[in-house]
């Protein structure tokens, strides 16, 4: 204990902050998946009540809708994607790679590094995506889900970090590391799937420009107006819905026929003239 009448001083070095720029090119599909809207607004404001009848004359899907739903859009058309990822998923894989790498800790990560885009632009054209899942309820109900997948994706993320305590080789490591065995979006290796995945590229790798220059805001554009199956399970379960309809005779809000979706042909590989890839 410190003496009566003397004074202890604290002394704080100057935290001195430094950033990386890395460029990130997808080695597998990303999966996107955006809160549902609706649910959101049920938190907001809950509807009434609705009887059984009610229930039953609603359509449960809307899988074009689910799909433009469950995409991050970018509101400010001077961006040069039309969709981006929170900057949240590439911090998060950042510290979570810490979990598997020696000599890091991923709380340390969290608190010591950060992405300074809020937003970052994804280059990339987005295909519908239908998949059985189960829900979370008790008896894991299945269920159909419609999600936005990208087959080819690229972007750019701006990490900062604490120089004094991190050697820039760590982060660029640990960045690399993340891109293997975290990844990002739904299935990805952090929980235990294969999706999402990542390496990093100089400025001048010819699929990274290639990309970014084809698969920017117009192609995504296109896209998001009239969606195309990612394969051949998505394309013939839409056929189904929609025929469904029509032998119902029920009309689904954003149904296809509307979008005049183009079709794919099975064991071919096309492309639709605006560097997008369609594979059956």
């Amino acid at each position: 204990m410190a003496k009566k009448g003397q004074s202890e001083t604290i002394e704080v070095n100057e935290i001195n902050m430094e950033e990386m720029r890395f460029n990130v090119l997808g080695t597998s599909p990303i999966i996107m998946n955006r809160f549902n809207q609706k649910a959101w607004q049920e938190l907001l404001l809950p509807s009434a009540r609705q009887s059984r009848a009610t229930l039953e004359s609603k359509l449960k899907h809307d899988p074009v809708a689910e799909f433009r739903g469950a995409l991050y859009r970018n509101r400010d058309v001077k961006c040069p994607a039309l969709i981006h990822v929170p900057n949240g998923a590439f911090h998060g894989a950042i510290a979570q790679a810490g979990v598997d790498m020696p000599g890091a800790a991923k709380a340390k990560l969290e608190r010591l590094t950060s992405v300074t885009d809020i937003n970052i632009d994804l280059f990339g054209v987005p295909h519908l995506f239908m998949a059985m899942v189960r829900n979370s309820d008790m008896n894991k109900t299945p269920d159909v889900r419609t999600r936005p997948i990208f087959p080819e994706w690229a972007c750019t993320v701006t990490v900062r970090y604490v120089k004094q305590l991190i050697p820039q080789a760590a982060i660029a490591n640990l960045f690399g590391a993340a891109g293997v065995i975290v990844g990002v979006g739904d299935w990805r290796p952090q929980k235990g799937g294969s999706f999402g995945t990542w390496r990093l590229v100089p400025d001048d790798d010819a699929a990274f420009r290639s990309i970014v220059k084809k698969q920017g805001r117009p192609a995504q554009q296109a896209a998001y107006d009239k969606p195309v199956c990612f394969d051949q399970d998505t394309e013939e379960l839409m056929a189904w819905f929609e025929a469904e309809l029509d032998r119902r005779d029920k009309n689904a809000p954003s149904s296809l026929k509307q979008t005049k979706m183009p079709k794919m042909k099975r064991g071919i590989i096309q492309e639709n003239g605006q560097g997008q890839i369609l594979r059956a």
